[in-house]
C-alpha cells in the first residue's frame, strides 16, 4: 500500500482518479506528450490529495462517485471522455464542478493546455499527520506528542503544530508537563469567518519546546463536560499550518465525529498505534477500515510488549497496513508521565517510533510504502 505524502518538489503531479482502462492510457500518453507527471489513484482519497493537486482528472464514473462523497468544489477539476461526451457526461461535470469536459482522443490538445494552465503547486506546502489508537491506552496521544519533540530537535519543519483531537482524553498540555504554561486552549480560540493566522497560532500557543506550538483540549473540571470542538476550527487551524509549512500533527486517539473527521480529511498520513495484543488487534481490524473511508494513507505502529508473542509484521499482514515500526515497551514511561511530562530519551523504543513516522514523511514519493 502506498503512502503518498506530497513531495517537496516541482513540478507536482495531476490527480488522475479514472474508471475507464482506455480513458487512463490514454490521460498516460497526453501526460508524457506534456512531460507531467501523474498520481493515479482510486476513490476514496484524503479531502488534501483532492485539494491539493493542482489539476484533477476524472471520467463519468469517478465524477458521480465524487460528487456522490461530497468532495469540495474546486479550481482545476476536468472530466474526460471516450469520445464526444454526452447528456450523463456533462451531468457528471456539472455534479462535481469541472471546468471542462474534454473528448479523448480527439481534443488531447486541451488537456495538455490544461496541464500547463495548472502545473504549479498550491499554496502552502506544509505536511499533516493523524494520529489514531486502536482501543484504549494504545498510546497515540504519547506517540503524537513525541513526533512533534522529535520534529522540533530534528528541524524536520520550523514551526510544528501539536492539536489535540481528544477533548476526553485530559489535555497534550498536561502528557507535556506544560498544564500551568500560559497560552490558549481549543475553549479560548474563537475562529473568525473560517480563517486563522499561523503566526497567531505560533504565538498565542503554549510550547513544549522551541517551535512545538501545542493546541490542548485543557479541562473542565467536575461534572461538566468539555466543550465540542467544531470541525470549522479544526479546518482553519490545520489550513493554517499547512500554508504555512507547517508539520501539524493531530492526535485523534479514538475518537469519532465531524472534528475527528476533519482531521482524517486533512491529513497526510494517518497512523494507526497498535498494541501488540490480540484483542486490541481486533479493535484495529474495525478502526483502521473506519478510518479508510476516509483516508487510505495509512502507516502502522505496532507497540509492546507482547504477551502473547505477537509480532509487528504479523500484526501489518493482518491489518494490511504497511509497518512503519514495531517497537516494545519504553521503560519506566508511564513514571516519566506522572512526574514530569513526556520526553522523549536520546535511545529508546519511543523514540525510534517517532523517527520511523518522521522518516516516511521526508522519504522520496517513489519510497513511501
Amino acid at each position: 500500500m502506498n503512502l503518498e505524502v506530497a513531495p517537496d518538489n516541482s513540478p507536482p503531479p495531476a490527480l488522475v482518479l479514472i474508471h475507464d482502462t482506455r480513458l487512463r492510457d490514454e490521460i498516460r500518453r497526453v501526460a508524457a506528450a506534456a512531460e507531467r507527471g501523474l498520481d493515479e489513484r482510486s476513490l476514496p482519497i484524503g479531502r488534501h490529495a483532492w485539494t491539493g493537486a493542482p489539476l484533477v482528472i476524472l471520467d463519468t464514473v469517478t465524477a458521480l462517485a465524487a460528487a456522490d462523497a461530497g468532495y469540495l468544489r474546486r479550481i482545476g477539476v476536468v472530466v474526460v471522455t471516450d469520445g464526444e461526451p454526452g447528456l450523463l457526461d456533462w451531468q457528471a461535470a456539472a455534479s462535481v464542478g469541472a471546468e471542462r469536459v474534454i473528448a479523448l482522443p480527439g481534443a488531447a490538445e486541451r488537456l495538455i493546455e490544461m496541464f500547463a494552465e495548472y502545473g504549479e503547486r498550491r499554496a502552502g506546502d506544509g505536511v499533516v499527520v493523524a494520529v489514531a489508537g486502536a482501543g484504549g491506552g494504545a498510546g497515540a496521544s504519547t506517540l503524537a506528542a513525541a513526533v512533534a519533540l522529535r520534529s522540533a530537535a530534528e528541524g524536520f519543519r520550523r514551526d510544528t503544530v501539536l492539536v489535540d483531537g481528544a477533548p476526553l482524553g485530559g489535555g497534550l498540555d498536561l502528557l507535556l508537563g506544560i498544564e500551568t504554561a500560559a497560552g490558549l486552549r481549543w475553549p479560548d480560540l474563537v475562529v473568525e469567518d473560517g480563517r486563522v493566522s499561523a503566526a497567531a497560532l505560533h504565538s498565542a500557543l503554549p510550547t513544549a519546546a522551541p517551535g512545538v506550538a501545542v493546541l490542548a483540549c485543557g479541562r473542565c473540571g467536575a461534572g461538566r463536560l468539555p466543550r465540542e470542538i467544531g470541525p470549522a476550527a479544526v479546518r482553519a487551524v490545520i489550513e493554517a499550518g499547512r500554508a504555512a509549512g507547517d508539520l501539524v500533527i493531530c492526535d485523534i486517539s479514538g475518537e469519532r465525529g465531524p472534528h475527528a473527521d476533519q482531521m482524517l480529511d486533512s491529513a497526510d498520513l494517518v497512523v494507526l498505534v497498535v498494541p501488540a495484543r490480540l484483542r486490541a488487534v481486533a479493535a484495529a481490524e474495525a478502526v483502521s477500515a473506519h478510518i479508510a473511508r476516509r483516508n487510505p494513507n495509512q502507516g502502522l505502529i505496532v507497540r509492546g510488549p507482547a504477551p502473547g508473542g505477537l509480532r509487528g509484521p504479523d500484526v501489518a499482514e493482518v491489518l494490511d497496513l504497511p509497518l512503519l515500526a514495531a517497537v516494545r515497551a519504553q521503560a519506566g514511561l508511564a513514571a516519566r508521565l506522572e512526574r514530569g511530562g513526556l520526553t522523549v530519551q536520546r535511545r529508546g523504543p519511543l523514540r525510534d517510533a517517532a523517527d520511523a513516522v518522521l522518516s516516511v514523511l521526508s522519504a522520496p514519493a517513489g519510497q513511501r510504502r
